[in-house]
């Protein structure tokens, strides 16, 4: 299958990153967009959004064909809502499921931005912490590199490494924090307004398919969960006595 066929319902979720949102659409037209902000209780707010949104999109579960959920990076309990709730709706349709990154979701939106001017992406997104989670896109929306966890301070040099001069523009819900350090880098511009949501989970999802590219639902994690689960009971240990 090439996603070729261009009345699709699909559903897509995003709860990897600071906010819930949910989307419908009819191949690439929204049908309705729904978002909340908050950095935690994923699982209680996702699929209530779910229901408000096929409700407003006229939609019944079983005319699903497509379900959409980024695979992050992003908040080590939001992904695992996303994936778990979007794999128990594709299972319940029948409707196929497809994973997409976080930087993607961003990227096809960056780049239908009045600002995107033929130039080269940064997308930089919020790790709530001092380093920000990067990569780099071409021209025409495709990667150029893997993505990374890297220092603001470091980005002067992944710049100039990976695109040189090129005119560059930074997007994702940490581009104020990547830009700072680029200031003085001539032909870069910030995109306002560019975190992740469902709507460009949608629409990365049917470009994916269009181009038949690989997809997969595994999490992409840039650093281990803040909190490890204990390896297991200890064993009693013998003291003399």
């Amino acid at each position: 299958m090439t996603g070729k066929t261009p009345q699709q319902v699909v559903l897509a979720l995003d709860s990897a990153g600071s906010a819930c949102s949910v989307a419908v659409g009819l191949g690439k037209r929204v049908l309705a967009d729904e978002r909340i902000d908050t950095m935690h209780g994923q699982a209680e707010a996702l699929l209530p959004l779910v229901d408000r949104a096929m409700r407003k999109a006229g939609q019944v579960p079983a005319a699903l064909d497509l379900v959409a959920v980024t695979v992050g990076p992003g908040s080590f309990t939001g992904i695992r809502v996303g994936l778990a709730a979007a794999r128990g709706i594709a299972l319940a349709t029948g409707a196929r499921l497809i994973g997409v990154t976080s930087f993607d979701a961003v990227a096809v939106e960056a780049a239908r931005s009045d600002c995107s001017d033929g130039r080269f992406l940064l997308i930089a997104l919020e790790s709530r912490r001092e380093d920000l989670y990067v990569q780099f896109f071409d021209l025409h929306g495709d990667p150029l590199c893997e993505p990374a966890a890297i220092m603001p301070s470091a980005l002067g040099d992944a710049v100039d490494g990976t695109i040189g001069r090129i005119p560059l523009l930074i997007a994702g819900d940490a581009a104020q924090r990547a830009g700072a350090p680029l200031a003085r880098r001539q032909d870069t511009r910030i995109l306002k307004d560019s975190a992740p949501g469902a709507v460009g989970v949608l629409r990365a999802g049917l470009r994916r398919l269009r181009l038949g590219k690989p997809t997969t639902t595994r999490p992409l994690y840039l650093r281990p969960p803040d909190v490890t689960l204990p390896a297991g009971p200890r064993k009693p240990s013998l003291a003399r006595t």
